[in-house]
């Protein structure tokens, strides 16, 4: 890819995470009155498992979504960048993980919502990915984001009512693992000039 279609990649991403949270968010609010929050993650109830893919788009207000929303752009976009076959495999990886992770062991009773997860996700992804395919710029970029935004590490862990900690750890070891095992990320090599040879 060149420099030029890594940006549109990029902005593409980013743009399709922002419109699709905030399209849901807004449908959600003026025509459902907030009723596909129903469509989160209903921990152990077995007819709610498809909602790991419907939860990530559903927000409980618009401070859930506010919050989701800048980093997520970020996090999207530098995925993004990187290519369309990289971002949805990262992407695949986080929701899964997150998904399973709030069903499996969030309170029974309790419905689990919203983005963060993803977000968590790739941010762990963007963090250690250099780690694993080698690349100086990743690692760098790791170090700078890992820096910006440790605070997000208490967010893993138990303690804030109407947090889902699970979906943000779990989301958090699905990025770790798709850094591990996707090869698309892989640095490209660059490509060598042939010198024209004499007659």
């Amino acid at each position: 890819m060149t420099a030029g279609s890594r940006l549109v990649s990029g902005l593409s991403f980013a743009t399709l995470y922002v419109v699709a949270i905030w399209a849901v968010h807004i449908i959600n609010d003026a025509v459902f009155g907030g009723g596909l929050v129903a469509f989160g993650v209903h921990p152990r109830d077995v007819s709610s498992l498809w909602a790991i893919f419907t939860a990530p788009l559903l927000h409980g207000d618009y401070a859930h979504l506010m919050s989701n929303t800048v980093p997520g752009a970020i996090f999207s976009f530098l995925i993004g960048v990187t290519g369309p076959r990289t971002w949805w495999e990262v992407t695949g990886f986080v929701v899964i993980f997150a998904g399973m992770g709030m069903w499996l062991f969030g309170g029974v009773g309790t419905t689990h919502v919203g983005a963060s997860g993803m977000v968590y996700g790739w941010l762990s992804y963007l963090v250690v990915r250099g780690l694993f395919n080698r690349s100086l710029r990743q690692i760098l970029l790791g170090v700078i984001l890992g820096s910006a935004y440790s605070y997000l590490i208490w967010g893993v862990l138990p303690g804030t009512a109407g947090v889902s900690w699970q979906g943000h750890l779990f989301g958090a070891l699905g990025g770790i693992v798709a850094a591990m095992v996707i090869t698309s990320d892989d640095p490209q090599p660059r490509a060598k000039q042939v010198e024209p040879q004499p007659l």
